[in-house]
């Protein structure tokens, strides 16, 4: 059996604020080791539920987060940034018989710690379908598409909540509790990895290759919090600008959905400036 690990890092234990997960800060480095921390201990836990490989695909900000270093010998990593897929690269390989969606999170206008959607806060709100839509939701469209069925969700209780939506048989561990976008009541290391050791575990009983969702088209929408941001987006092709802070796109499929919004996020992230966004 084959797992990937898709590691974001604001749903990891500890992390609460921003500078937490800002590569290059002092709190970042410290919560690096908890990052992972948490993604050992999903590591060790697969293999002791029967996969014979397990690899991780970094997927906060820079990507280049984890501590390779102290990474379970058994496991590898895809680290660095502009992949195929993103937060979701090495799914496409079609051989990968589950996911772990580590560290997540829930998405932009959500009550939940660090709540956005790729963006920190330019993104006021994406929906696929009319559906509100984070991260989590975005990329188990995507794997779907090729097969591979989300066995576990770690974050905070929101995520958690959130991954009902998207992967309701997948096993859930909370390493903290919401109490603002910016605070937690938080696990200790100790505790959140025994946690996700066991449910790692346990998740193994899901995974398994499934019949790959048809290939539909997918209608993307995104808010932005300033109208020039929407000019930005509409660059893209085949975007279209339906409001003053808002955009659509219609994809053939999940692969290309997450493409454009990648592309999107992209052009948004550029045309920001520090100090009116």
């Amino acid at each position: 059996m084959k797992i990937l690990i898709s590691a974001d890092m604001e749903g990891a234990t500890g992390v609460t604020w921003p500078a937490d997960c800002e590569p290059g800060t002092e709190q970042w480095q410290r919560c690096r080791s908890m990052f992972t921390s948490d993604v050992n201990a999903a590591v060790e836990g697969l293999f002791d539920g029967g996969a014979n490989e397990v690899f991780v695909n970094e997927a906060h900000a820079t990507m280049r987060n984890l501590l390779l270093e102290r990474l379970d010998e058994r496991a590898t990593m895809i680290t660095g940034r502009h992949k195929e897929l993103s937060m979701v690269e090495g799914v496409q390989s079609g051989d990968v018989d589950g996911i772990v969606f580590l560290g997540y999170h829930c998405g932009a206008g959500e009550e939940g710690v660090l709540a956005h959607t790729y963006l920190p806060n330019a993104f006021t709100g994406v929906w696929l379908d009319g559906v509100p839509a984070s991260e989590g939701y975005l990329n188990a469209a995507v794997v779907a598409e090729f097969g591979t069925p989300v066995v576990l969700v770690t974050g905070d209780d929101r995520a958690c909540e959130d991954a009902e939506s998207y992967a309701p048989s997948a096993r859930k561990v909370a390493v903290k509790d919401h109490v603002s976008r910016y605070a937690a009541r938080c696990r200790p290391p100790a505790r959140t990895a025994a946690a996700i050791g066991a449910a790692a575990k346990s998740s193994m009983e899901l995974a398994g290759s499934v019949d790959p969702a048809p290939q539909r088209s997918m209608v993307l929408e995104v808010e932005v919090d300033s109208a020039h941001l929407a000019q930005a987006a509409a660059i893209v092709p085949g975007v279209e600008r339906t409001g003053v802070c808002r955009v659509r796109y219609t994809a053939p499929d999940a692969y290309e959905m997450i493409r454009c919004f990648k592309a999107i996020s992209t052009l948004v992230s550029q045309a920001m400036e520090s100090q009116y966004g």
